[in-house]
């Protein structure tokens, strides 16, 4: 196989990624991804998912045929096509992408790994906002990334690489988790999990409003160490 552009992070985490998601996802149903990047979790862990049509997309576009190569290569075939979607914009997916007409919401879960630390703090919201216009009532948006926690000690190598990540640009940084939080409230979703994962980062998972008469849900915020 042709070299593909690859992520030496992604390599790393994809197995636990896959195991936590497993945790919490149900058997079925249709994933939407922000920020795929390379596109090496959903050629990945996409088939082995495989009660699940996951839909990757990204904000660079040339960044869209690389995810197809991963796509191909692995042969993912529950993986669709990638779609361009800038969170920024007030639309999902971009309005002149070709392929938007695969983009079917809503989805009963959205998953962005590693996006946050490395995007202006407005980002935050506007994935809160725009993944909860897209998931079904009762959907989960998955969240993997560092964070900083309030009451945790940071890890030093946390500490390092956030000062790393400011130092190369001034809006970017590791997140406060009760930020997240707030900002994921605003939206209508609360969080109902905290995993922790390898290398001191951990995967946040939200859900959206169940419909009107459902009973509501306790919060819950666990843990599962791997």
């Amino acid at each position: 196989m042709t070299a593909l552009a690859a992520s030496p992070a992604a390599d790393r985490n994809k197995a636990p990624i896959l195991e936590a998601l497993r945790s919490v996802l149900p058997a079925a149903g249709r994933l939407l991804e922000i920020a795929s990047g390379t596109g090496q979790h959903a050629g990945w862990i996409g088939p082995r998912l495989p009660g699940w049509v996951w839909q990757p997309t990204e904000a660079n576009n040339a960044a869209l045929p690389t995810i197809s190569a991963w796509t191909h290569a692995l042969q993912a075939g529950n993986v669709l096509a990638p779609c361009l979607l800038n969170v920024m914009e007030p639309v999902w997916p971009t309005s002149d992408e070709t392929l938007a007409s695969a983009f079917q919401p809503p989805f009963d879960a959205v998953y962005c790994a590693n996006l946050l630390h490395i995007a202006p703090w407005p980002t935050c919201a506007a994935l809160m906002e725009g993944a909860n216009r897209h998931l079904r009532p009762g959907g989960l948006l998955l969240i993997y990334g560092p964070f900083l926690e309030s009451g945790v000690n940071t890890s030093p190598g946390n500490l390092t690489f956030d000062a790393t990540l400011r130092s190369q640009n001034r809006a970017w940084g590791l997140r406060d988790i009760d930020a997240v939080k707030t900002n994921a409230h605003s939206a209508g979703l609360r969080l109902r999990h905290r995993l922790d994962m390898p290398a001191n980062n951990l995967l946040l998972v939200f859900t959206s409003a169940e419909p009107a008469g459902m009973p509501a849900q306790n919060e819950v915020c666990s843990t599962a160490n791997h």
